[in-house]
C-alpha cells in the first residue's frame, strides 16, 4: 500500500498505482469534475497518472494560478490540431509556453497572416467544444520515428532523432489528433475554455538556425477567465501607448542608426533628461558617503581572467586585438575597475565603509534580436557603486543601500517594489562555503525587510557568477514588472585581485564588496520612465518645462521677457513665436509631452498676465505673470532638493 496525504495533513492508504483522477473521484465526484491536474510534492502532473509511492497530493483546478501554463500549454495543441485540420499538408514543429502565452511553429509554402487567425480561432472554438481527454501513452523511439516518418513529419522525426536512443517517449492525443510532449496536460480539451486569442505571426528558422527552413510562427495567448484575458489586452493596448520608442520620436529624445546597434544617438531634449537624471543621483549619492570616480574604458585581458570575466562572460564581451597582439576588452561591468581604485594606497578598517561610485559606460553584446529601444542596448551606462567593507557590516550596509533605493524609487512615482534574493547560478566562482555566508547574510536582511512589510521573494539560481544578489523589481502603473536595482553581497573579486585593508591587529584582512545599482541602466531606467508616466514626465524631470507660445505678434517681446527671467529662474524654456495658428502650436507641444503652454495674446501682453495651459487639460487657467513664475519654479524643485531645502528651514526656525 502507498500512503497519500492531503493539503490538510489527513492521509489514506491506496493501491500502488492508483490514479489522481480515482482518488478525487473517490471522495467526491464534483471535485473530479473540477479538477484538472494533481500536484505530486509539488510537482504538476496528468491526473490520470498512477501513483507508485507515498506522496502529498493536491488537485488543482483551471483557477489555481499552476493551471495557467497547463491552459496554454493545451491552447497550443488546439492550435496546432487547429491548422492541420485547416490547411493539409501543414507540418508541426515545437509549441512552447512562453510570458504570457504559447507560440507553435508550422512548416507551410504559404506563411500564415493575421487575416488567417479569425478562421483558426473558429475552428479551434469547434475543437474545445467537442470535449475531448488529452490521453498519454509511451512509444519507444524507433516506434516514433516509425510514426512520424508514416506521417511525413520531417520535422518530429529531426526531434526524435535528437532524443537519446533507448530513450521512451510521451504522446498525447486529443481524439484523432496527437503531438510528441513531455506534459503535462489537463484531463480535456475542453477545460482550455474560451479565454484565448491569436496575437501575431512572425517568421521564424528551425532551431534558429538560418541555414535551415524557415517557419511560420503563430503566437497566442489564453488565460482561466475572459476578464483576465481583457485585462491583459488593455494592458498590451495601453502599453503600445506607453512604447519608448514611439514616444522618445514625438518628444524628440533620441534615435538609432543601422551603423551603431544598439547604440543610442541622444537628442538634445533626451540628454538634458539623462542628464537631469545622473544630476538627481548625483546629489543622492552624495549625501549618502559615497565618492564618485572613473575608471578606463579598455583595459587589458589579463585583468579580465583574473576577474573571472573572461571564462564567466567572455560572450557578452567586446574584443580586441592590437597591433603588437595585444588583446583589450570594453569594460562590460565597473567592479574591477573600482577594485583597483581600492587597492591603490593602504586602507585600514578606519577607512571603512569605503563607498565607491561611478557613472560608468559599459558594453556587453546582446544579440540584434534582443535589441529593445533604448531598454536592451549594448553600450549602456551604469549608476554603479561598490561598497568595500568587512563582514560584519554587511547586514548595516545593504540596509542603509534599501532606504535609498526605495526612497530613489518613490521620487520617480514607484510605489509598488519587491525585492528578491537570487542565489548561486550553476556558473559561479568562488567556493560553496564561500557562497553560503554570502548567501546567509543577505538571507537576513531580506527577513529585515519582510519584516518591514516589504514584498519579499527568492529567485533560485539567478544570482551573479560572483556572488548572491538583491534584486528590486518595480511595477508600473500598467502592473508590468521591472527589474532595476540590485545589491549584490561579493566574497570572491577582492580575493582574487588580492585586495586587503589593515584590521584592527594590525593584519591584513580581504574586505567584502557589495555591488550596488539603483537605476541599474540609466538607459533602461529612463524608458520605464518614459512608459511610466506616458511621456507626461514630472515638471522638474521634462527636459522642455514650459513653453511660450504666442497668438500674435504682438506678444513676441513680453514672451522673450518671460523666457529670460524663467531662466534665470532655472526654468528650462522654450519660445515658439512661428506664424502659426494657436491651435497648431497646441497639438504640436502637447504631442511632444510638454507640460506647460504659457499662452500669450494681446491681452496677456497688455496686463502682464500668462494663460497657462497643462499637458492633458483642455482648459486654460489665467495667472499674473510673477505668481505664476513663482509657483512654475517652485514645482520644478526636484524631490531632494525639496526636502533638504524644508529641512534648512526647520533646522533654522528651531
Amino acid at each position: 500500500m502507498i500512503t497519500v496525504t492531503f493539503p490538510d495533513g489527513a492521509s489514506r492508504s491506496y493501491e500502488p498505482g492508483t490514479t489522481g483522477l480515482a482518488i478525487a473521484s473517490g471522495i467526491s465526484p464534483s471535485l473530479a469534475k473540477r479538477t484538472v491536474a494533481m500536484a505530486l510534492d509539488g510537482v504538476v502532473t496528468d491526473l490520470a497518472d498512477a501513483i507508485t509511492r507515498d506522496a502529498r497530493i493536491e488537485f488543482v483546478n483551471r483557477e489555481d494560478p499552476r493551471a495557467l501554463e497547463l491552459i496554454r500549454h493545451d491552447t497550443a495543441h488546439v492550435l496546432a490540431e487547429a491548422v492541420q485540420a485547416l490547411y493539409p499538408g501543414t507540418q508541426v514543429t515545437i509549441g512552447p509556453v512562453i510570458d504570457d502565452g504559447f507560440y507553435y511553429d508550422f512548416h507551410r509554402a504559404t506563411p500564415f497572416t493575421p487575416e488567417d487567425f479569425a478562421t483558426i480561432e473558429a475552428k479551434m472554438r469547434e475543437i474545445i467544444g467537442k470535449d475531448r481527454p488529452f490521453t498519454k501513452t509511451v512509444k519507444s523511439r524507433d516506434e516514433a520515428r516509425a510514426f512520424f516518418e508514416a506521417r511525413g513529419e520531417a520535422f518530429k522525426v529531426e526531434l526524435v532523432d535528437a532524443i537519446p536512443a533507448g530513450q521512451d517517449l510521451k504522446f498525447y492525443s486529443q481524439g484523432e489528433w496527437i503531438d510528441l510532449c513531455r506534459g503535462p496536460h489537463m484531463t480535456s480539451t475542453g477545460k482550455v475554455g474560451t479565454a484565448f486569442k491569436l496575437m501575431k505571426v512572425a517568421g521564424a528558422y528551425w532551431r534558429g538556425d538560418s541555414t535551415k527552413p524557415m517557419l511560420s510562427r503563430i503566437y497566442g495567448t489564453a488565460f482561466a477567465k475572459q476578464a483576465d484575458l481583457d485585462a491583459h489586452l488593455h494592458r498590451l493596448e495601453e502599453a503600445a501607448k506607453r512604447d519608448h520608442r514611439r514616444l522618445g520620436r514625438e518628444m524628440d529624445l533620441f534615435h538609432f542608426q543601422e551603423e551603431g546597434p544598439g547604440t543610442i544617438f541622444w537628442h538634445p531634449k533626451g540628454w538634458t533628461l539623462f542628464q537631469t537624471l545622473i544630476g538627481y543621483m548625483r546629489r543622492r549619492q552624495q549625501a549618502a558617503g559615497y565618492i564618485e570616480v572613473n575608471t578606463p574604458q579598455v583595459l587589458d585581458r589579463a585583468l579580465w581572467e583574473t576577474s573571472g570575466h573572461w571564462s564567466s562572460y567572455r560572450e557578452n564581451m567586446f574584443v580586441t586585438t592590437t597591433e603588437d597582439k595585444r588583446v583589450f576588452a570594453l569594460k562590460p561591468m565597473n567592479c574591477p575597475g573600482h577594485v583597483q581604485i581600492f587597492k591603490n594606497g593602504l586602507k585600514s578598517y578606519r577607512d571603512l565603509p569605503l563607498k565607491i561610485a561611478e557613472f560608468g559606460i559599459v558594453h556587453r553584446y546582446e544579440p540584434s534580436g534582443a535589441l529593445h529601444g533604448i531598454m536592451r542596448v549594448r553600450a549602456f551606462t551604469q549608476d554603479d557603486a561598490h561598497i568595500f567593507c568587512t563582514e560584519d557590516q554587511i547586514q548595516a550596509e545593504s540596509l542603509k543601500v534599501n532606504d535609498l533605493i526605495m526612497s530613489i524609487y518613490r521620487d520617480f512615482g514607484f510605489d509598488d517594489v519587491q525585492v528578491k534574493l537570487s542565489t548561486r547560478p550553476e556558473k559561479r566562482v568562488g567556493t560553496d562555503q564561500v557562497w553560503d555566508e554570502a548567501e546567509r547574510s543577505l538571507g537576513l536582511v531580506l527577513d529585515v525587510l519582510a519584516q518591514q512589510g516589504i514584498p519579499t521573494a527568492v529567485n533560485p539560481g539567478e544570482g551573479a557568477f560572483y556572488g548572491p544578489k538583491l534584486e528590486y523589481v518595480l511595477r508600473d502603473a500598467i502592473g508590468r514588472e521591472w527589474q532595476c536595482g540590485t545589491n549584490q553581497v561579493d566574497f570572491n573579486l577582492p580575493e582574487r585581485f588580492g585586495a586587503f585593508y589593515i584590521g584592527p591587529n594590525s593584519e591584513k584582512v580581504t574586505p567584502v564588496m557589495l555591488h550596488r545599482a539603483m537605476f541599474g541602466s540609466l538607459e533602461r531606467f529612463t524608458g520605464i520612465l518614459i512608459e511610466h508616466h506616458a511621456g507626461h514626465l514630472p515638471l522638474w524631470l521634462s527636459p522642455v518645462q514650459v513653453v511660450v507660445a504666442t497668438i500674435t505678434q504682438e506678444a513676441d517681446d513680453y514672451g522673450r521677457e518671460i523666457i529670460e527671467r524663467s531662466q534665470a529662474m532655472g526654468l528650462r524654456i522654450e519660445g515658439d513665436f512661428r506664424n502659426e495658428k494657436i491651435t497648431y502650436k497646441v497639438r504640436e507641444h502637447s504631442l511632444a509631452k510638454t507640460p506647460v503652454l504659457l499662452v500669450l495674446g494681446r491681452k496677456e501682453a497688455a496686463e502682464r498676465t500668462v494663460s497657462i495651459r497643462r499637458l492633458g487639460s483642455t482648459e486654460q487657467t489665467s495667472m499674473g505673470l510673477d505668481a505664476a513664475l513663482r509657483m512654475l519654479a517652485d514645482e520644478a524643485v526636484p524631490p531632494d532638493v525639496r526636502r533638504q531645502d524644508q529641512a534648512r528651514l526647520a533646522v533654522a526656525a528651531e
